[in-house]
């Protein structure tokens, strides 16, 4: 198996580290605009390899993308993030622009492959690369809402001391501060509520503070966080190459689904060999159902910047 991830900024890297380590395919390239950078940081993953015990040939490439040939899944983190001063628009310009020529540079060279996307913004850059490369939708996923999953188990164990592990828990909607929907309703705790161990204000404080999780790692660190994302693209190549049909929150094209049309949000999903193969109903509630039409709302609402490019 053979995979490859653009770009090789902090969650490219940490994406490609953790494949490796897992030794989920035997082949990994690693590509990056810049000069030398995919070069050095996969020399530094080699020179790991008899440390951490992992036989994965990893290789690094500046913008070759024959390197990346017969790759069968590839992880598209390219994009730069949001400036201070720049505007939505101009941030969907500019990372439309990288994201549709690094997914049709791929195609050109695995023609098999099924894309995962990590760019931002996440839901209109997955959307975006759908309907530029005439994928079958089953071969294009975002990763937004496993991320924002992790943080919500991540928010709820730490509230009620009980490890992550045990939690089941999922964020449908936009991979937004304000799109995405943490569903209290559904989590549980080996298989109990966690609604019966949680008052109503920490369930609220629960929920706003995944909401801005991202945010908040912004504001800690100066800069977007790179590990959890790293791990959740990771997350989703490993259930493709390993045909573990895990159930995921990712952004798919949806046709009716959850009450949407000509979209990408996020919503449970069964990922296996062949990319997503299912939409799992969660059967929302009126007040889940309306909140997840508001977030198609407003992710729609970015699509149609596309437009105008």
């Amino acid at each position: 198996m053979k995979v490859t991830v653009v770009g090789a900024g902090a969650v490219g890297a940490t994406c490609a580290d953790n494949i490796a380590r897992k030794e989920l395919c035997s082949e990994l390239v690693l590509l990056d605009i810049k000069p030398g950078v995919a070069e050095g940081k996969a020399q530094d993953m080699m020179q790991c390899a008899t440390l951490l015990g992992f036989d994965t040939k990893i290789s690094g490439s500046t913008n070759d993308y024959a390197k990346t040939a017969g790759s069968d899944v590839v992880v598209i983190t390219s994009g730069i993030p949001r400036k201070p001063g720049m505007t939505r628009e101009e941030l969907i310009g500019v990372n439309a622009g990288i994201v549709k020529g690094v997914a049709l540079s791929i195609l050109e060279h695995s023609p098999n492959a099924i894309i995962i996307v990590i760019s931002n913004p996440m839901d209109t850059m997955t959307y975006l690369a759908l309907q530029a490369t005439g994928l079958p939708k089953h071969r294009i996923i975002g990763m937004g809402g496993t991320l924002d999953s992790s943080r919500f188990k991540y928010q709820l164990s730490t509230h009620m001391g009980c490890s992550p592990s045990d939690l089941n828990a999922v964020v449908i909607g936009g991979h937004g501060d304000t799109t995405m929907i943490p569903l209290m309703r559904h989590a549980t705790w080996n298989s109990t509520p966690v609604a019966n161990f949680l008052s109503t204000e920490e369930q609220a404080e629960i929920v706003k503070a995944t909401m801005v999780g991202g945010a908040t790692l912004t504001g800690l660190l100066g800069t977007s966080a790179w590990y959890a994302p790293g791990a959740a693209g990771a997350a989703l190549v490993e259930s493709i190459l390993r045909d573990e049909k895990k159930l995921f929150t990712c952004c798919v094209s949806l046709d009716g689904e959850y009450g949407q049309n000509d979209i990408c949000l996020g919503v449970p999903v069964v990922i296996g060999r062949s990319g997503w193969e299912k939409i799992v109903d969660f059967q929302l509630n009126e007040a889940e159902q309306a909140e997840f039409d508001k977030s198609a709302a407003a992710v729609r609402s970015m699509n149609d910047v596309l437009k105008t490019l």
